[in-house]
């Protein structure tokens, strides 16, 4: 079957799930006229073993466009609003210090095990949101972050089959308040305020991308590129991620694994380059297209 662009967005008001197509339209999942299973949120079309995600998988191969486009069910990608391809992950499990070139950055012995934190799945958002920075954080940084979304339940799972529970991939920012971070002695109020997980603007299903581990990454302000490496130089790679994480908490599928940053944080700069209000924010991971959003004062 046809590999996936998974995208969310507002339709009408309403939250709908969907697929990219060719020529910048959006195949809508929840239109009548799709004739696929009604799902009871969004996270059963990531479940790569239900009706939900099977049934769109052969939607997407034999679209008739033309037709679906004339009932409505396909539209200009123009005129939708996308959100987070995962509007509310269930979980939201971040590694620190993965890659080989930030660790050297940062003057630190390579991990023998991954450093695992979470954010607040609360703080997820999409495509062009606001991130905002919250009263009293004046060190707000970036991360660009190659994410890793989970299709199906994965419970101490080896790192041969590990794989076999990735749905896909998406951008990550994984926005960080350094100042509260280092005050508290621990991540979760630094990493989980509103608004500091931007996601998307899709998930590609794994059968999109041919190798996860040779992948550039990228972070730009403003157009100004500050981080610029590879997911090859990952230290813990995807299998080994999800294998070591599945043997003590089950994952499930619409989780989401935020992999490390690599070299260029705003902190380890000289002097330091925190976010600003207005300034325009993009991550790209190849084959992911680009994560934008602005920074504005929470005032």
């Amino acid at each position: 079957m046809l590999p996936l662009k998974i995208v969310s967005f507002h339709r009408d008001g309403q939250l709908s799930t969907g697929a990219l197509l060719d020529g910048d339209l959006v195949l809508d999942f929840q239109h009548e006229a799709a004739g696929l299973p009604g799902a009871d949120g969004p996270l059963d079309w990531m479940d790569t073993d239900g009706a939900c995600h099977q049934s769109a998988r052969r939607l997407v191969e034999g679209a008739d466009v033309a037709k679906l486009q004339a009932a409505g069910a396909v539209l200009p990608l123009a005129g939708v609003e996308l959100l987070s391809p995962i509007p509310r992950p269930g979980k939201v499990i971040c590694i620190g210090l993965n890659y080989r070139d930030h660790a050297e950055e940062s003057g630190m012995e390579i991990p023998k095990y991954p450093l695992v934190f979470s954010k607040f799945s609360s703080c997820v958002v999409g495509q062009d949101a606001d991130v905002k920075l919250p009263r009293g954080a004046k060190e707000v940084d970036y991360e660009a972050e190659f994410g890793v979304v989970i299709g199906k339940t994965a419970t101490d799972v080896s790192e041969a089959d590990a794989m076999d529970h990735v749905l896909g991939y998406c951008n990550i920012n994984d926005v960080s308040a350094r100042d509260f971070q280092f005050a508290d002695g621990q991540w979760q109020r630094g990493k989980s305020c509103e608004t500091f997980c931007p996601t998307g603007p899709f998930i590609a299903t794994a059968d999109e991308i041919a190798d996860p581990h040779e992948l550039r990454i990228q972070f730009r302000m403003n157009g100004k590129t500050l981080q610029d490496s590879s997911t090859s130089q990952l230290i813990f790679n995807v299998p080994e991620l999800v294998s070591y994480l599945s043997g003590f908490v089950t994952l499930e599928p619409g989780d989401l694994i935020s992999t490390g940053t690599p070299p260029g944080v705003g902190f380890a700069h000289k002097p330091p380059i925190y976010i600003q209000p207005g300034d325009l924010m993009e991550v790209e991971v190849e084959g992911l297209g680009v994560l934008r959003n602005k920074a504005v004062s929470a005032d």
